[in-house]
This record gives C-alpha cells, sequence and structure tokens, in this order.
C-alpha cells in the first residue's frame, strides 16, 4: 500500500499520536507516497463530471492537503483556485510542487480551519476529498453551513462519495476495525486524532446538507464501476446553494 518513498511505521505510529494538524505537518513530505492521497483514478472522473457541469470562475479545495484536488479545479475554473487546510507543512509541500502552465487560474494557499473560513461569498465551486473523516458528526452542520457561506448563490459544493462497503466483507471488517483503534486511540490517548470514515453516510449527509441551504443532486461515476446490484460504487455530490436556508 505504500510506496518505498513512503513514511516507516515508526514515523506513522508518530504521526497516530500527534494531533491531527501536527500529525500531518510530520506526514506532508511522505503524504504523497502513501495511499491517503486521492488517487488519479478518482480524480479523474470527478474532473470530467464537472467539466460537464463548468466552466466556473474560482474554486475552493477544502482540506487541500498537497494539493491533489487543486489539479481537479485547475482544469474547471478560469480565474483563481484556493486550497485551505490547517496543516501548514502539507501547504508548504503543495506549494513546492506547484507548477502553473500559461493561461492557467491564478494558485492561492491558505492555511485555516475549516469550520472558520477566512472568506466571503466569493468561489462558485468547492470541492473537498477524502477529508470528512476528520470531522465529527456533531461538526458536520457547521462545516456545510461554512461551506454555504463561502459560496456565491448558485455555487456548488461538489465531492465524491462511495457507497457503503457489503456488511461481512473484507473492506466492511477493515474500516469497523480502523474505526475500533482510532476511538480506543482516543480515549486513551491526548490530543485526539479524529479520523473516522465509517458515520459518513450519504442518507445523513444529502439530509445535513438541505437542512444547511443546498439543493443536493447525485452524479454517478462510472468509471469507478459498479455494486453487484447495478447501483454505482461512487457517486460525486453536488449541493447547490440555494437563494435562502
Amino acid at each position: 500500500m505504500f510506496a518505498p518513498e513512503g513514511p516507516t511505521f515508526r514515523e506513522l505510529a508518530v504521526q497516530a499520536l500527534s494531533s491531527v494538524e501536527h500529525g500531518y505537518d510530520l506526514l506532508a513530505p511522505k503524504f504523497d507516497h502513501t495511499p491517503f492521497r486521492t488517487p488519479e483514478s478518482v480524480l479523474a472522473p470527478v474532473s470530467r463530471a464537472l467539466r460537464e457541469l463548468g466552466p466556473f470562475g474560482s474554486g475552493l479545495d477544502l482540506c487541500c492537503g498537497t494539493g491533489a484536488g487543486m489539479d481537479v479545479l485547475r482544469q474547471v475554473c478560469r480565474e483563481r483556485v484556493t486550497g485551505v487546510d490547517i496543516s501548514a507543512g502539507m501547504l508548504a509541500v503543495g506549494r513546492a510542487r506547484e507548477t502553473v502552465p500559461a493561461r492557467a487560474p491564478r494558485m492561492e494557499w491558505v492555511r485555516a480551519d475549516a469550520r472558520a473560513l477566512p472568506f466571503g461569498p466569493v468561489f462558485d465551486l468547492v470541492v473537498s476529498f477524502g477529508a470528512f473523516g476528520h470531522f465529527l458528526p456533531g461538526e458536520r452542520p457547521g462545516l456545510f453551513a461554512q461551506v454555504r457561506s463561502v459560496l456565491r448563490p448558485g455555487g456548488r459544493f461538489a465531492f465524491p462519495i462511495a457507497a457503503p462497503s457489503r456488511p461481512g466483507s473484507a473492506a466492511y471488517w477493515m474500516l469497523a476495525g480502523f474505526d475500533a483503534v482510532m476511538r480506543v486511540r482516543n480515549a486513551l490517548w491526548h490530543p485526539p486524532f479524529v479520523m473516522y470514515y465509517r458515520p459518513f453516510r450519504l442518507s445523513d449527509v444529502r439530509a445535513e446538507l438541505a437542512r444547511a441551504g443546498f439543493a443536493v443532486r447525485l452524479h454517478a461515476l462510472p468509471e469507478l464501476g459498479r455494486r453487484p446490484d447495478g447501483s454505482p460504487r461512487c457517486r460525486l455530490v453536488v449541493a447547490t446553494r440555494a437563494e435562502a436556508v
């Protein structure tokens, strides 16, 4: 799962016993060589779907890390692309790997907490990849309200969401085991490292987005395959800011 250039077991252990912010600061130099970075197999279908919905003016990558989502935004935004993350280390790596071709939108990297975004309603598109496990379910309404506050009327909030693993499957037990380990870790060690992915369920998320003032639509990402019942393995959630909550 990890490239030879990735972190050692000891490095991962030290990171896991840190806060979320400091843990990612430590992981940042090797993050792109881990399975935690969103793979191109996911980024490419999302780019395709967003191109069909765009083009857009300004875009924001929420919890951008080293910038995988920034590459998606550069393909669909014409004016400005901004990445925001709480980890200064991840932002530094993103800036260092940045390559800006001619006629590309202007790029910015901003250190901030996603729960207190330092922007007004200046974006047409917000994306996020693989970050929602770092927010407890009770924090999501506030997070979605923050996203809505930085979107212009009619702006869109888009992110991929995978179908849940079949109960009893290897993937199901792997995620259940991971969540259990994290809960034990956080019960015994401080500061906490919040990373729980099983509670991020589509039905709950759709309802919370609607309450935050979004109209929600789902777009299948057929490139990522289908489940045995024919339903997509992964969908793109596209939440459009409504005029009033």
